[in-house]
């Protein structure tokens, strides 16, 4: 447990030989320590797991995720390391809040940079639905896109195929009212546009032979219709509208399971709201509350340093670096006093040189 709890204040930045003789500040700074350690493994599996999706699919995909992970958590751990051994408990209540105060921006923003990763984790399931939505949403999208570019550039062309159709629907309807007529003359039916009379006379061939030249242009009409749908189709399969199509189920799945960080955080944003644009409230607070909860952990080492009092460590450690000013003023006033003495002592001798060699010039 020694060695637990010195690695523990090495975490919190204090000078261990200090704290030692001061047992009763001792767990406070292995809670400060700890909470620092924590936050920055938090930092190494949250970074880790990002760059996971960032590198997948490649072979070192795992190897890059730790290595980057590792150096995230201790870049983390450093930069928390000095927030909190920085803030001088021996200066004013708010000298020490102005102190703290960027590092507490600072520490939010690492809350957040942490919380997001974890936050795709957590949300996994829910996310993987969304990506299925936007992908098909996406291409819908594109191939509505694609297909209103081609009705622009062949507008005359589909122009001609509806016509085509139409009239070829007008025509199925007038044969089909045509061969009911020829029925009822055939059979003698009286009627206002039937003669009465039963058989095959003149009134039903003349209705026959009509209705074989309406038959002979329809078959004309569905030529020229199959014709013109013939060239749409190959206009499309050129345009590249065919090659477009919904994803099945298995190729959904392989493009969910590949989506890259970016996706997936847009996932998870999209995760807030309905598709009608309203907020989900459940979505909405959950991931809110996770992220405020990593905020608040990255934060609460400066906010336990700010909130507790000045202790016995914390006046020993003022006395300690009092010393060493008054310490570091002597050896500058030594230092000098022998550059004074030194420069005075060459003054001198430079003196008795130039005496010298003026007394041997007169006695010349």
């Amino acid at each position: 447990m020694e060695k637990v709890t010195r690695f523990f204040w090495w975490c919190s930045g204090v000078h261990q030989a200090t704290l030692a003789k001061y047992p009763a500040e001792h767990n406070k700074y292995v809670g400060i320590g700890a909470t620092i350690f924590f936050t920055g493994l938090f930092a190494a599996l949250s970074g880790g797991y990002a760059l996971y999706f960032v590198f997948s699919g490649g072979q070192l995909s795992l190897l890059y995720a730790l290595l980057f992970g590792l150096l995230w958590g201790l870049a983390i751990f450093n930069m928390d390391r000095y927030i909190v051994s920085s803030i001088n408990k021996n200066a004013s209540g708010f000298r020490q809040l102005l102190q703290a105060t960027p590092r507490i921006l600072l520490a939010i923003l690492i809350g957040i940079v942490i919380a997001r990763p974890l936050e795709l984790k957590v949300f996994d399931k829910e996310i993987r639905e969304q990506l299925r939505v936007t992908y098909l949403d996406r291409q819908r999208a594109n191939i509505d896109t694609l297909n209103k570019a081609f009705e622009s550039k062949y507008i005359i062309e589909l122009a001609k195929v509806a016509e085509l159709k139409a009239e070829r629907d007008s025509l199925e309807a007038t044969i089909k009212a045509d061969r009911l007529k020829l029925k009822l003359e055939t059979f003698g039916e009286k009627t206002v546009e039937t003669s009465g009379i039963v058989g095959y006379g003149p009134y039903a061939k003349q209705r026959q032979a009509d209705l074989d030249k309406q038959e002979q242009y329809l078959d004309t009409l569905r030529t020229r219709v199959q014709q013109q749908e013939a060239f749409i189709q190959q206009r499309k399969q050129f345009d590249g509208l065919l090659d477009e199509q919904l994803l099945t189920g298995a190729q959904l799945d392989s493009a969910v399971n590949v989506a890259g960080f970016a996706d997936r955080n847009a996932a998870l944003g999209d995760l807030k709201y309905h598709p009608d644009g309203t907020v989900n409230s459940a979505n909405y607070w959950s991931i809110t509350f996770i992220m405020l909860l990593f905020i608040f952990f990255e934060c609460l080492p400066v906010f336990v340093k700010l909130m507790s009092a000045r202790d016995a460590y914390d006046t020993d450690l003022k006395d300690r670096q009092t010393a060493g000013i008054y310490r570091s003023g002597k050896d500058r006033d030594a230092d000098i006093a022998v550059e004074d003495g030194v420069h005075d002592t060459r003054v001198q001798q430079a003196i008795e040189k130039r005496k010298a060699q003026l007394w041997e010039g007169e006695a010349l």
